[in-house]
């Protein structure tokens, strides 16, 4: 990720998988990447739900949080350097927003800029299966240059545990966002 512009966009919506978002901004600290948080109502109840953690834990993990409804905030425009934004968990409802222009409040509204401005947009969609509407937002976004990364597990590496597999997807992300520092599991060959 370029030195001038190691900030990251981090939406945080209903669907579950609420530990990829935190796991995305623990790394992103770690990293030293400044991080702008946007996390929906229903992303709040199900990180409370899932993690235990409520919406000032979740607003400490990042540089700075945002409420979804200041549409005002510098995120809200293209003005604003930043070099990505990932939504993760990305719900079907914000991938439809996304998927159809909608920037009714400030998740979709920064992710509507992501992609004008020509930025990576990266949805770690959670969902399953898959009905035709869901496929059609996909085909949509990755029209309009987003990526659909649904938060699939690798198990080459065999992982030992569940937090070994969240770690090496949340890597995954870090890496396709072109930051040096990600370390992925690597398929080596046989």
């Amino acid at each position: 990720m370029p030195a001038p512009a190691r900030r990251l966009i981090v939406g945080l919506t209903g669907a579950s998988g609420a530990v990829y978002g935190v796991r995305l901004l623990e790394r992103a600290r770690a990293l030293g990447i400044e991080t702008h948080l946007v996390a929906t109502s229903a992303g709040i109840l199900n990180v409370h739900h899932e993690l235990g953690l409520d919406r000032s834990g979740l607003e400490a993990l990042a540089t700075q949080a945002h409420a979804p409804g200041d549409v005002g905030a510098c995120i809200a425009s293209g003005s604003f350097a930043t070099h990505a934004m990932v939504i993760a968990p990305c719900s079907m409802k914000t991938l439809a927003s996304v998927a159809h222009g909608m920037g009714d409040n400030l998740l979709t509204r920064a992710a509507d800029v992501t992609l004008k401005e020509r930025r990576r947009l990266v949805l770690m969609v959670r969902e399953t299966p898959f009905n035709l509407a869901h496929l059609r937002n996909m085909t949509a976004v990755t029209e309009m240059g987003g990526i659909i990364f649904p938060p699939l597990p690798a198990f080459y590496h065999r992982p030992q545990s569940i937090d070994e597999l969240v770690n090496d997807t949340v890597e995954r992300v870090l890496d396709l966002l072109g930051v040096s520092q990600a370390n992925p599991q690597r398929w080596q060959g046989l």
